[in-house]
């Protein structure tokens, strides 16, 4: 017996990759090999509708919530999982994305098999509190937040599209115009740093492998850190990552800081515009999200 009473596929129509075809094959494949539960094709209209989707369907019963995009896309589903609360409902991705470090981090299998086999794991998620008091924000990303070079870079990578010389002309750009942010940490000293990332997976944007240990399920995140540098040494940092891997992290279940200058900030693929003297708060929030792998 299934542990789903239900399955809903959230794809984007207009994705630029296949994810409207890969939604179908997948509806198609799941219906023939599990008769028994209703499988349904949900498509976003607008931006932030998969989190709308995800915390209206995730809100009674047992669901399945199959995600069929990127890590952005994603970040949308879990969240909205997330505010709906209920401990019963299940997520799960489809690559259909650019780096889809998620699913590569964590399959095991064709996602129909783990689907099919219905083995629920849970792992943890990172909390974003954005503010404080009353108007604070909470938002959870399944992979990693990031401040500094990382959502410099995704912001080029967004206007100057996707494709492999693309990519390599936005991440030029974006590391050419980059200059470190100053931030106020938990104890009042002040940073300006290059990149700092907080990482529930052990690698991310395809190639980088952030440390050695980090798990997705261990009540613990990986903090990389990269303070003010110059330019150089953050290439060298860049390019040891993209090969041979950063090696062993600092890890912590809470960071917490303010932000000095306006800045961005990325969860998973989502990009969200800080403003200057907001306390920015990262914790672990374990075993959070029940998915398959």
């Amino acid at each position: 017996m299934s542990p789903f009473d239900r399955i809903v596929i959230i794809f984007n129509p207009h994705s630029t990759g296949d994810a409207p075809a890969s939604a179908e094959e997948l509806r198609a494949d799941l219906a023939r090999r599990l008769p028994d539960v209703p499988v349904q094709l949900r498509p976003t209209e607008h931006a932030g509708h998969a989190r709308e989707i995800a915390r209206e369907v995730a809100a009674t019963g047992r669901p399945l919530l199959v995600s069929v995009s990127g890590d952005g896309g994603y970040n949308e589903v879990v969240d909205g999982v997330m505010q709906a609360g209920n401990t019963q409902a299940v997520c799960a991705v489809r690559a259909a994305g650019n780096a889809n470090d998620h699913r590569r981090v964590t399959r095991e299998r064709p996602l129909a098999d783990a689907i099919v086999a219905g083995e629920v794991r849970r792992i943890d998620l990172l909390r974003l509190t954005v503010g404080s008091g009353a108007t604070a924000q909470i938002r959870y990303a399944h992979s990693y937040i990031g401040v500094g070079l990382t959502p410099v870079v995704a912001v080029d990578l967004e206007k100057g599209g996707k494709g492999s010389w693309r990519e390599i002309v936005s991440v030029v750009r974006g590391f050419a115009r980059f200059r470190p942010f100053p931030i106020r940490l938990e104890d009042g000293r002040r940073r300006r740093i290059d990149s700092l990332v907080f990482a529930n997976i052990a690698e991310m944007a395809k190639y980088a492998k952030l440390s050695e240990a980090g798990a997705p399920d261990d009540g613990r995140f990986e903090v990389i850190t990269q303070r003010q540098t110059g330019k150089l040494a953050v290439l060298a940092t860049i390019i040891r990552a993209a090969t041979r891997g950063l090696g062993p992290q600092p890890s912590a279940t809470h960071y917490a800081f303010t932000t000095l200058a306006p800045m961005p900030l990325q969860l998973d693929g989502e990009l969200v515009e800080l403003d200057a003297d907001t306390p920015v708060a990262v914790d672990i929030a374990p075993l959070a999200l029940a998915t398959i792998f």
